[in-house]
């Protein structure tokens, strides 16, 4: 075949794909999205009101780059600025419930966006004052206080939710009251005045570390994705995987797993991925013969483990560095063993689920060839390798971010000027920019008000130390019994993880339960990402389950069937976590390659006897005593040590042999294993 028959397969491939995705439906799937995931809830002007909120946005972009760039703004002034814009937008961008109609912008939502920018200028306004004060609040300063901390709560309801804004305000409650609390919970209580001036103005409070992180490299990562999206690279994603794992059992499936990994690098959002990207998939694992449920479960599994694939991590990355106080390229390192090993057993998984239905891959002839794919559209993923190799290099992650930028936008120059050569539209314009800074403004705002947030729950923690009490509590209740401790986190960080999204669930779990583990005496970063993984999995865990009812709403599946094939897809998700905390080598932790290589192939090997028990399925349908001990021999291989990894071994081995040698004894002309 020659090259020209080669790239016209593929762009027959691309427009199949495009007819598969979301151009049929796309009213459905945009409302899918707004009634499961609030952050994309939000109103679409098309009239003059879009002016209101696309000139807020550019005025807010203008002076992030400004602040990055020059470096000349103060901490206080960024993160109030920051917050400024973030209510503004908030307010006029999303209504006050889902039910009221998204093409009017009421009277009250611009007087609240008013009021609720005012609460945070008064800082910047004031701030020489404020500071020769040094603690001296008057009337005016506390009452500004607290309408901007109640303000920021309607908006944290209307976007990111409320588990973290009934938290926030339990924490409130427990500062004022603390007196009548009863037990280790005691504590003298503080008066309004005190708590308003120390969440409100303190650094320790709502100005903390997450809003630092926010309003410096996570926005300037959030408007890279928004810029690497408008490039295409979603579906770039969708054909280089098809090119690669189309084609084999179960491919599409496959498929699903691989894009939703490398999705997950630009996604900040489990539903979003596995409405994106699901689209495309779920209808093709439904053609194959995947049952509704199970083609549901696959795609919402893998893009909830986009949530943990680094570099991004949802922007939990950036704010695990600044909360631990560890470079961001060790964050990155940390998770990147962990992510492979949870996407390794989705795909053991999902294969041995094909082979046991029989099904095969879609036709080679179908699908686009991998060389002249890359060759023709791999410069999309030239922004990612920018960036990958600045922090590779020790950059900070701003400069890598600005790097980043500065690639996609030159792409898009460059790319526009051949289209026009060749007498095409233009692929990046004016409006494009216009879209992304857009787009850039909308995202920030839930991560925003999440950090904001989360800084109340700090900032209480701060000033009363509940943290440490709570902790204190976690091991008293489980008698200082490492496992019962770490069973109770998890159980803890599920529920505090539901229905939260990516950025408040990290700061939710992380601040109340990670504590716990780290009195213990375990390595802190081990103890974040064990609350973090738990939190994560909430999106794929009944009852709330968001990235699973989406990918039953897209299956039309039965939405509890696919939340528990989904839970057992990302079996990974609930053994990864109690390894790296036993054993942080696979953080790569005081650890050289020889060690990370031991517990990642053990793993590996644990996962897949796990993973084939809850199947029933490697070469033939397994009995309820093979299933039971290739569980046992499966966790005996996850149980840090030589003696279990040999045990468990041994014993996968024989039972491996066992079905091959019953497979082959009953059923001669089978090949399978």
């Amino acid at each position: 075949m020659s090259d020209k028959e080669i790239s016209q397969k593929n762009e027959e491939f691309e427009n199949q794909m495009e007819n598969l995705g979301p151009t049929s439906n796309e009213a459905e799937l945009k409302e899918l999205m707004k009634s499961l995931d609030r952050e994309q809830a939000y109103r679409e002007h098309k009239c003059w009101r879009q002016y209101i909120t696309v000139l807020v946005s550019i005025a807010f972009v203008v002076f992030q780059l400004y602040s990055s760039i020059t470096g000349m703004v103060t901490a206080q002034i960024l993160r109030a600025t920051h917050l400024a814009f973030v209510q503004m937008l908030a307010f006029l961008l999303f209504p006050a419930t889902k039910k009221l109609p998204r093409n009017h912008l009421p009277w009250y939502d611009i007087v609240l966006a008013l009021i609720g920018a005012s609460c945070w200028f008064y800082i910047v306004i004031n701030f020489q004052e404020l500071a020769r004060r040094a603690g001296a609040f008057t009337f005016l300063d506390i009452f500004v206080a607290c309408t901007g901390i109640v303000i920021l709560a309607e908006s944290c309801r209307r976007i990111v939710g409320l588990p973290i804004l009934i938290i926030a305000t339990c924490f409130i409650v427990y500062a004022l009251f603390g007196r009548y609390m009863p037990g280790f919970l005691n504590h003298r209580g503080y008066s309004v005045k005190r708590v308003a001036a120390h969440l409100f103005y303190n650094t320790e409070g709502i100005m903390g570390v997450p809003l630092g992180a926010c309003s410096t490299f996570i926005f300037l990562f959030i408007l890279f994705g928004a810029l690497l999206e408008k490039t295409g690279i979603g579906q770039f994603f969708i054909d280089i995987c098809n090119s690669i794992a189309g084609g084999a059992s179960g491919g599409p499936a496959k498929v699903a797993v691989l894009t939703s990994a490398l999705l997950g690098t630009v996604s900040g959002s489990s539903v979003s991925n596995t409405v994106g990207s699901g689209s495309f998939t779920i209808p093709m694992m439904k053609k194959l013969g995947y049952k509704s449920e199970f083609a549901g479960a696959v795609e919402a599994a893998a893009s909830t483990g986009g949530q943990l694939m680094p570099p991004i991590m949802g922007a939990a990355a950036f704010l695990m560095a600044e909360s631990l106080g560890l470079p961001y390229i060790k964050i990155v390192k940390a998770a990147i063993i962990p992510a492979l090993l949870y996407f390794t057993g989705i795909f053991i998984t999902v294969h041995l689920e094909a082979h046991k239905l029989g099904l095969k891959g879609l036709p080679r002839e179908q699908l686009p060839k991998f060389l002249p794919l890359f060759l023709r559209k791999g410069y999309m993923l030239l922004p990612l390798v920018v960036i990958i190799a600045f922090l590779c290099m020790g950059r900070t992650a701003v400069y890598a971010a600005f790097m980043g930028i500065a690639i996609c936008v030159v792409i898009g120059v460059v790319t526009s000027f051949i289209d026009v050569a060749k007498g095409r539209k233009p692929t990046f314009n004016a409006n494009d920019i216009i879209d992304v800074i857009c787009s850039a403004s909308r995202n920030i705002i839930s991560v925003a008000i999440a950090c904001a947030m989360a800084g109340i729950i700090i900032g209480v923690v701060t000033l009363t130390g509940i943290g440490l009490k709570f902790g204190a509590g976690l091991i008293s209740i489980s008698h200082g019994i490492a496992f019962v401790t770490l069973l109770l986190t998890m159980v803890s960080s599920i529920i505090l993880g539901m229905g939260a999204p990516t950025t408040a669930n990290y700061l939710i779990t992380s601040t109340i339960t990670a504590g716990a583990i780290i009195q213990l005496g375990y390595e802190p970063l081990a103890a974040h990402m064990f609350a973090f993984y738990f939190g994560i999995i909430a999106d794929i865990t009944p009852p709330v389950a968001l990235a699973a009812l989406a990918g039953a709403a897209i299956a039309k599946g039965k939405p509890m069937k696919t939340a528990l094939n989904a839970t057992k897809l990302a079996i990974g998700a609930f053994i990864i976590p109690y390894i790296f905390v036993f054993n942080p080598a696979m953080l790569m932790i005081n650890t050289n390659l020889i060690g990370v290589l031991s517990i990642s192939i053990s793993a590996i090997i644990g996962m897949f006897a796990i993973s084939a028990a809850l199947e029933g399925y490697i070469c033939r349908k397994e009995s309820v005593v093979e299933r039971i001990l290739l569980a046992a021999a499966g966790f005996s291989c996850v149980i840090p040590g030589y003696v279990t990894d040999a045990v468990g071994f041994i014993l996968i081995g024989s039972l491996i042999a066992y079905q091959i040698i019953r497979n082959r004894t009953e059923n001669p002309a089978s090949r399978n294993c």
